[in-house]
């Protein structure tokens, strides 16, 4: 089953990915990082030809440019700076950097190793790829797709009787069940409501005139982990400061779970509390990390209501509607949905990531809230970054 090309412009990624890359750009381009492909889900099984359509879809990947439509695109965003554009003028996506292979027991291998400035920019790519080609070649797509329009019709019957009241960016590229299906869904979101504020997906943004939306993933605070002159503890500090210092305060959303919510919290003093217009929420009780996060804006004096939470773990329309009237009166309030909307079909999606393990050949890690969401491929390091990060909540309880 031989398929069209998946990915066809290399604006269709995530714009955190851009937002990221810049910062490398001008502040880290000594970085080298090796990411790994794991599939969450059990007994999932990859056909040796589906490896094949994999490896094809990645060939015709890296043969991609940014179009002159798209650097202008990208140029009008107000925070993507004119020598990052015209850095992507010359770039594109190498293949050398890409292995894909398939064990005997069908599980699927993709390791990304190269510069970090390119190695980051597979990610969402990859993930867009082989989501569809599983669902495509494991399933009758039609089927699919007929049961996704389905529960997207309920979705907006919704939104627009005031069953759901919130707002919300459509984050879904990653796990989408296809191309074609995501662009309908945009299109359908910004078009028949008026709950659906923008995508993360910046092609479909620039096609349908919306917002694209997104600051940056735990990739980006990891990546301190593998710089030698900065201690463990305090990666996220260094992050938000050089993300501060590129942007000015502008793109001001804070990640607050790669090395735990607590020791994020060490760091997020008086000053980053005013640079930053707000923190998202990826793992942990949401309720309780909400309460958490306003509980510190007030230690500092700060109206939670100036601020903004966005929610983006694993959420449906019911638990964001929970949240949102749980939070509404206590502080601005958003969500980014991501599978729920660009996968929600009449079989289970794929819990997919590629994740960064390796800067500079040191071992980085996610430590997040959620520990069943932590990922390394070092357990010696793991325990040592866990034994770090204890040593600077016990210290700053003292």
């Amino acid at each position: 089953m031989k398929l069209e090309p998946i990915v066809v412009s290399l604006l269709d990624t995530d714009l955190y990915k851009f937002n990221m890359d810049q910062v490398i750009f001008h502040k880290h381009t000594d970085l080298c990082g090796q990411y790994y492909f794991k599939c969450r889900n059990e007994g999932v099984v990859f056909t040796p030809e589906m490896m094949q359509e994999i490896n094809e879809q990645v060939d015709h990947l890296c043969t991609l440019t940014f179009q002159k439509q798209e650097l202008d695109y990208l140029r009008s965003i107000r925070f993507i700076k004119d020598d990052y554009v015209e850095f992507l003028r010359l770039w594109h996506p190498i293949r050398d950097y890409v292995s894909v292979e398939l064990t005997d027991r069908g599980e699927l291998s993709i390791i990304v190793d190269g510069p970090l400035f390119s190695a980051m920019q597979f990610e969402i790519y990859l993930l867009e790829i082989v989501n569809e080609v599983y669902f495509r070649m494991k399933y009758d797509y039609e089927k699919l797709r007929k049961s996704a329009e389905e529960k997207l019709d309920k979705k907006i019957a919704a939104m627009n009787d005031g069953t759901y009241t919130f707002r919300f960016a459509e984050f879904g590229c990653r796990r989408r069940l296809s191309r074609e299906w995501e662009d309908e869904v945009v299109r359908r979101l910004v078009s028949e409501t008026t709950n659906c504020i923008g995508t993360s997906n910046v092609h479909l943004a620039m096609k349908y005139n919306v917002t694209p939306i997104g600051t940056y993933a735990h990739e980006f605070v990891q990546m301190y982990q593998g710089i030698d002159s900065i201690p463990l503890a305090y990666t996220n500090y260094y992050a938000m400061k050089d993300w501060y210092n590129e942007y000015e305060g502008d793109n001001g959303t804070a990640l607050t779970d790669t090395v735990t919510t607590d020791l994020f919290l060490l760091d997020f003093n008086r000053s980053m509390v005013n640079n930053y217009t707000g923190v998202r929420h990826d793992s942990g009780d949401p309720y309780e990390w909400g309460e958490k996060i306003i509980t510190h804006y007030k230690h500092y004096g700060v109206d939670p209501r100036t601020k903004l939470l966005l929610f983006s773990d694993n959420l449906d329309f019911d638990k964001a509607q929970r949240l949102y009237d749980y939070f509404s009166d206590k502080t601005k309030v958003s969500f980014g949905i991501g599978t729920f909307v660009s996968n929600d079909t009449c079989e289970a999606p794929l819990n997919i990531v590629i994740k960064l393990q390796y800067v500079n050949g040191r071992p980085v890690a996610k430590l997040s809230d959620t520990p069943s969401k932590s990922m390394c491929r070092d357990e010696e390091y793991l325990e040592y970054l866990k034994r770090s990060v204890d040593f600077r909540l016990n210290r700053g309880k003292k």
